[in-house]
């Protein structure tokens, strides 16, 4: 496109020669002749430059640099004069003229400066398009961006840095030394800037609580990296804050999660259940659970439907093992009066009582083939028929399937329809077995001791060492359903606070033995009651996490007994008890 030059000049046979000139050096040429007409042409067009007189009539060229910089217009002004002086050349070049050129002007001169002031006004720009960009790309970034220069003193920062370190705006902030607006802080990020500064290499200081009393208890990481000029010139450093409070929180809640809905357990295993659960909770796919009887799988079903759901979805379960063929069609599906003998009324089935919830189908693998298909023309188009009807009801309905077979055996023997599988398994969580998640077994007692004193309206305080201690060795082959029931019969008959032996059923005494008792009574080799006791306290604290008040409450006795043992055993010596494992 060709430049466009405005020409504005009370002289008619100036402007006509200045505008005969320029045309046929390839410029787009507008002529007026007054400051008014050219304040009207600024708001019309934007010029690459403007050529003005600087005393036209009774005003002042001055006024276009005025108009100029109200409009932030970057277009280059280059004055021409008969009366050129001293004053008038300083006050136009202080206000911001590119050139001041006293009449006559030779055309070569004049040409020249054009081109210069062209060339000029095409970087000014290209500077501002980029500062436009960069402000664009630092608003977008989450992470506090500060710019200082070798005396520390704020070049820039981003409006997420007054957020994240309560620095005032940007126009308030440059110009200021950094260390002058850490007062709100512990100002540990001065460290990481000052050493950046001195040694000119990046620093780096990870999730630290900055203390900011704008925040409390936030968490950042901060980077710095220095700057360099052109010429390898170090000219000071960027400082990046990212505000990690949030996530610590997040990973410190899963560390320290040790249920979720009705699911007990603080292990890796029970922890990748709940992230399971947080991820597909409110998903609307199909979830296939797997796991051996006993270990919670309809407790995971309720989870999935329940966590987070701000109001009330039907949560419907059939366990399809319990029912026939014919019996479990009119379950799922409903039946029509007269559908068979029996079926004196319409009824609904499960599937469209769940209707805009969830439907959890348990023991999925007992279907027989026949169920399969049915369920597989659900699964793909969400329409089925009750018994008896032909019209098709359409449902939208979440299905939770759980199976303690392996479905995979089971499609391999041809006896489960291999679509119909990996319909169900579109998503699939393992419930991890009680045997290989031991240190959830404290947790576990201690939740069933609340449940069952509620229950049975009695005081129980905790299991002997000896019970806590079966219970550790014991491979629980039916899971925390096994565990539930055999504490559920000693509470039935323990009238103690504490339950001991004598209160445990004897086939779990007689699968799995206690190597420190017999019968109830210590063995007499005291060495290896000494060395049983003393691994039987290492085991706990481990198993509490350090925790001496729930090791001791586990164990049957009081913390200064306990305290007294480690004491004698050498468990009070510095360092974590995991040490001594």
């Amino acid at each position: 496109m060709k430049p466009k030059i405005l020409i504005v000049d009370d002289e008619y046979i100036i402007t006509f020669t200045l505008q005969k000139l320029l045309s046929e050096e390839g410029y787009e040429v507008f002529v007026v002749n007054n400051i008014s007409a050219a304040k009207e042409m600024f708001s019309q067009k934007n010029f690459d430059l403007i050529l003005a007189d600087i005393i036209l009539g009774f005003d002042s060229g001055l006024e276009i640099l005025k108009k100029i910089k109200e409009n932030k217009l970057t277009s280059p002004v280059i004055f021409i004069t008969g009366y050129p002086t001293i004053e008038t050349a300083s006050e136009a070049v202080r206000m911001g003229a590119y050139d001041y050129l006293p009449k006559p002007i030779k055309n070569e001169t004049l040409l020249r400066t054009i081109k210069k002031a062209l060339e000029h006004k095409r970087v000014v720009d290209e500077n501002i398009k980029y500062r436009l960009n960069l402000e664009a790309i630092l608003k977008s970034i989450k992470d506090a961006i500060i710019t200082v220069n070798k005396e520390r003193v704020i070049v820039e920062l981003n409006k997420t840095a007054e957020d994240i370190c309560g620095f005032p705006s940007n126009d308030e902030t440059k110009g200021k030394k950094f260390d002058s607006l850490l007062n709100k802080c512990s100002g540990k990020c001065l460290d990481a800037l000052t050493e950046t500064v001195n040694t000119t290499y990046p620093a780096e200081i990870i999730r630290f609580e900055c203390n900011n009393n704008l925040r409390p208890r936030q968490v950042v990481s901060i980077a710095t990296h220095p700057l360099f000029d052109v010429h390898d010139t170090f000219n000071g450093c960027v400082l990046v804050v990212k505000d990690e409070t949030h996530v610590v929180a997040l990973e410190n809640d899963l560390q320290q999660r040790q249920e979720l809905c009705n699911l007990i357990g603080k292990s890796p295993e029970m922890k990748k259940v709940y992230s399971f659960i947080e991820a597909l909770s409110n998903i609307q796919t199909t979830v296939l659970i797997t796991g051996e009887s006993g270990t919670g799988k309809g407790l995971a079903a309720e989870a999935l439907h329940h966590y987070k759901q701000e109001y009330k979805k039907p949560f419907v379960v059939v366990n399809c093992a319990a029912l026939s063929d014919n019996l479990l069609e009119s379950e799922l599906f409903g039946h029509v009066k007269g559908a068979y003998t029996g079926a004196v009324s319409d009824r609904a089935g499960r599937f469209q009582m769940a209707d805009g919830g969830t439907i959890f189908l348990d023991e999925i693998g007992d279907i027989s083939e026949t169920m399969q298909l049915r369920l597989l023309r659900v699964l793909q188009d969400m329409e089925f028929e009750r018994v008896g009807d032909s019209t098709p009801l359409k449902v939208n309905v979440r299905i939770i399937a759980a199976t303690n077979q392996d479905l995979r055996k089971k499609v391999k023997n041809k006896t489960f329809r291999e679509d119909l599988y990996y319909r169900l398994k579109v998503a699939e969580l393992a419930m991890p077995a009680l045997r290989y998640r031991q240190e959830d077994i404290p947790l576990l007692v201690e939740h069933f001791i609340n449940k069952y004193n509620n229950k049975f309206n009695k005081n129980i305080k905790s299991l002997s060492s000896n019970v806590l201690k079966l219970f550790m060795d014991y491979n629980w082959p039916g899971n925390v359903r096994e565990m539930s029931h055999i504490l559920e019969y000693a509470f039935a008959i323990c009238n103690d606070s504490i339950i001991t032996l004598n209160y445990i059923p004897n086939d779990l005494k007689n699968i799995c033995p206690d190597k420190t008792f017999s019968s109830g009574k210590v063995r007499k080799d005291k060495d290896n009651e000494q060395n049983n006791d003393r691994n039987l306290i290492v085991q706990t604290l481990g198993k509490t996490g350090g925790n001496k008040s729930k090791a001791a409450q586990l164990l049957g006795i009081n913390r200064r007994t306990l305290y007294n043992k480690m004491k004698k055993y050498g468990l009070l010596a510095n360092g974590s008890i995991h040490d001594f494992l």
